[in-house]
């Protein structure tokens, strides 16, 4: 996951605030009508002195003094109550304000319109539409003052009906030729998503200004619309209107979904021409542009040369730096910011926290949320949610779900950390609870969410699973999306059924390089080489040019079906056609594809010629190989190599020594290398099969007598040996690694972890219906010839995917051409 990208300028859309209301011509038209209240009710000396030193109170922020003073004043007036209205209103205690308003016999429009502007400054834009109403109801008209309030609240997706119903009383009034009405019901519309109003209401306007084109611009930006906001723009410039740095900022906002970073350029020194690029707002549009252009080097040039920065400054560039993977750059711009004395709450925490995130620097994520708890700032969502992901992709899964049982707001995005946390760990289960949970609690799943449970279903090979995210997909709606539907079709892949994954590719909409990948990857595993070569040729032909993951798929068809020739071709075109150099898996593939097919001597060639040292990986395919081909010298130099490495992933090089000395009877060289193991403290991994049968899966190991249903098995099993030594099968007893006799090798063969899984499906499931068995280490070759008898016995198709393919058994017969 990319590092946490906070929007540093997200609160620069809201062009006609509250602030504006501070504007002379408004002051003086507030001061008036309190004046003429004054004259109308006559004037008390005594009250206008402590209504005097009341406002004194309250200017200098001692909101309890001032109410002490209220309460002894003998003869209290509308402005009296009016002031401490306001100065509740601007601590943010509504409560306290409301409780005075409701106490008033006599309000004003003042009055009602101060209340109004505490609930509209809140964002609760519905209480502050129906005060307007309770204050028309009431018989007190509304000024236009009281209009631009109630409206500069105003930025909920369902507020367009109302905010038309307040057009209306505009125009009864008369007050819709006055500019800063205009602007602020366009800039209101805007915020709605009634781009369509505020078009017609700006191409209506008797005048319009600079913040009337900000307005808009910034409306186009937000709807997507950024060339009709750049147009926008040159409208205003060919005009003479003279921009403002909110100007600058929507431009630049619908510049960075242009992504066009000459025309940013432009702009920047159209900033520097116009004197701008003093302000520290305006600087700041810019440091976001640059740094979403992946121009970190000319955002920093920029952080530098700012006369002046502020804390959103740092937060841009450290959040350029992180998103760009230089970290030590980001973590010295954060100590440097915590010695300023910029308000350490909007510190940028959750950009901090990702970068622990994906580090994996759980000790970092640690300090970090010391300082989130110091500042409160663990109270805010955003830093709330990175907590969650830090913590749980660090694998501190009781801190991750203490930090997220706490979280007063629950959205999709802490339930995915934490499902997808699970996921990433290995633990499925746990993650499908979560999900579980996530759906009974009515939360909305994103992509994000169904990528993480589509990588759980892969993993652990659940059709059925498969099947109802495919159908939770389709009713969200995100079917359309090409990586859901890659990511599907992925699934079905590692599920076996190839149908499945052919019909999700032909039915995406649209079809970018990770699609034709996933579908190139999908027939690869499943065996279908020449069905991987045509679909490369047809992707190529669609006129996208395949990457280092397309070929990856192409080199491992060619491998698991022996077109070596067609291999090294493919291999060869990566250089010399598509200019791409090969990376280590590709490597890797190419030396496994020339082990497969015995030419040792050209795998050694490429191995000792390649740009890079050869790996575990590469020596255990050369082992693996040389233990089919039964070449023990070059098995020796390999094990050699492998054995003497500091770190090895897992058992599997000395278990396949073991075996090549075990089938040519060489038990005192097999001993040696169990003491090698021991004395490492290296553990054979135990193999084990499952199959999922009616949503419930079920796990066996090689003579398992622990399922309920043993016994039923296991007498299924005794019946089909029976009918395959009629039909001339004869048990490889070279598989039964064990220095015993030749009965025990017999019946050891017959209770691999495989056919007890296959024998289970076949009694539990309708006869005719698929089988799909999922095994954690390679077959042996006894069980895939055994099982190629069983699918022609039932007459059923038998899906086993081993640690290294999927073998599709029909009527006899393996999809891998028992290609080895």
């Amino acid at each position: 996951m990319k590092p946490f990208r906070p929007n540093a300028l997200q609160n620069l859309t809201s062009l006609t605030s509250l602030a504006s209301l501070q504007s002379p011509k408004l002051r003086l038209n507030v001061v008036n009508n309190i004046d003429a209240r004054i004259v109308k009710t006559g004037f008390d000396p005594d009250t206008s002195r402590s209504n005097f030193r009341v406002g004194n109170f309250l200017k200098n922020g001692e909101l309890s003094q001032a109410r002490q003073l209220f309460e002894k004043m003998p003869h209290k007036n509308t402005v009296s109550t009016n002031m401490m209205i306001s100065g509740y209103v601007k601590s943010g205690n509504l409560g306290e304000a409301r409780k005075l308003f409701d106490g008033m016999v006599e309000r004003t429009a003042v009055t009602w319109t101060i209340l109004i502007g505490g609930y509209s400054q809140l964002n609760q834009f519905k209480e502050a539409f129906e005060l307007f109403v309770q204050m028309q109801r009431c018989g007190t008209e509304p000024d236009y003052v009281t209009f631009v309030t109630l409206l500069s609240g105003c930025n909920g997706h369902e507020m367009g009906n109302q905010i038309t119903q307040v057009q209306t009383q505009i125009i009864k009034l008369g007050y819709d030729s006055r500019l800063i009405v205009g602007n602020t019901l366009v800039d209101s519309y805007c915020k709605s998503n009634r781009l369509d109003l505020a078009c017609q209401l700006f191409k209506e306007m008797p005048e319009i200004d600079s913040v009337s084109y900000n307005a808009m611009i910034t409306g186009y930006s937000k709807d997507g619309l950024d060339e009709k906001a750049v147009n926008l723009f040159v409208e205003m410039q060919n005009s003479g209107l003279k921009p403002t740095e909110f100007t600058f900022a929507a431009v630049l906002c619908a510049n960075i979904g242009l992504d066009d970073i000459v025309l940013g350029q432009q702009i920047h020194s159209f900033v520097i021409k116009t004197n701008f690029v003093w302000n520290v707002f305006v600087s700041n549009a810019l440091l976001d542009f640059y740094s979403k252009h992946d121009s970190v080097i000319d955002a920093r040039k920029l952080f530098d040369e700012m006369p002046e920065q502020d804390g959103v400054s740092y937060n841009v560039i450290i959040s350029g730096y992180a998103w760009d993977g230089k970290h030590k750059y980001a973590f010295d711009l954060f100590r440097e910011l915590q010695f300023t004395a910029f308000d350490r709450k909007q510190f940028p925490f959750a950009t901090m926290l990702s970068i622990a995130s994906n580090t994996l620097d759980w000790e970092m994520g640690r300090q970090i949320h010391a300082q989130t708890i110091v500042t409160t700032a663990d109270s805010e969502i955003l830093v709330g949610n990175s907590l969650v992901d830090m913590y749980a992709k660090c694998g501190k899964f009781e801190e991750a779900e203490m930090i997220f049982t706490n979280l007063t707001h629950r959205s999709a995005v802490p339930w995915t950390a934490m499902i997808s946390a699970y996921v990433q760990k290995g633990f499925y289960e746990e993650g499908l609870q979560l999900f579980n949970k996530m759906r009974q609690a009515s939360v909305i799943a994103d992509q994000a969410t169904f990528a993480s449970l589509l990588r759980a279903s892969a993993s652990i090979a659940s059709l059925s699973l498969g099947k109802q995210l495919h159908s939770f997909i389709i009713k969200s709606g995100f079917m359309s999306n090409v990586f859901s539907g890659s990511a599907l079709l992925d699934v079905y892949a590692k599920c076996g059924s190839i149908k499945d994954a052919v019909q999700t590719f032909q039915e995406m909409p649209d079809r970018n390089i990770v699609s034709w990948n996933a579908m190139i990857s999908a027939y690869a595993q499943n065996g279908e080489a020449e069905a991987t070569l045509k679909s490369f040729k047809e992707m190529v032909l669609s006129g996208l040019q395949p990457d280092s993951v397309s070929f990856l798929g192409v080199l491992s068809a060619c491998s698991h079906s022996g077109l070596v020739e067609e291999g090294l071709w493919h291999f060869n075109s990566m250089t010399q056609i598509y200019k791409l150099d090969p990376r280590r898996e590709h490597y890797a593939s190419v030396v496994d594809m020339l082990c497969r097919s015995g030419r040792f001597n050209e795998a050694e060639k490429l191995m000792a010629e390649m740009p890079i040292d050869p790996d575990e990986i590469m020596w255990s395919s050369v082992l693996n190989a040389c233990r089919i081909h039964k070449n023990q010298e070059l098995a020796r130099r390999a094990a050699d190599q492998l054995f003497n490495m500091e770190e090895l992933r897992d058992a599997a090089p000395y278990v396949n020594m073991s075996n090549i000395y075990a089938a040519a009877g060489q038990w005192e060289n097999v001993s040696k290398v169990h003491k090698a193991m021991r004395d490492r403290g290296v553990k054979k991994l135990p193999a084990y099969s499952w199959v999922e049968i009616k949503h419930e899966t079920h796990m066996f190991s090689a003579n398992d007598r622990c399922h309920p249903q043993i016994e039923e098995i296991r007498k299924k099993i005794d019946m089909l040996t029976k009918t395959m030594e009629e039909l001339g099968y004869k048990p490889d007893t070279s598989c039964a690694l064990h220095n015993e006799d030749e009965k025990f090798k017999v019946e050891s063969l017959k209770y691999h972890s495989e056919r007890l899984a296959i024998a289970f499906a076949l009694i539990s499931t309708p006869e005719g219906s698929p089988i799909l068995v999922m095994k954690n280490l390679r077959a042996c070759i006894d069980c895939h010839a055994a099982i190629k008898v069983i699918s022609k016995i039932v007459g059923r198709e038998i899906t086993v995917r081993d640690s290294t393919r999927f073998h599709h058994f029909r009527d006899g017969f393996c999809s891998c051409g028992d290609f080895w």
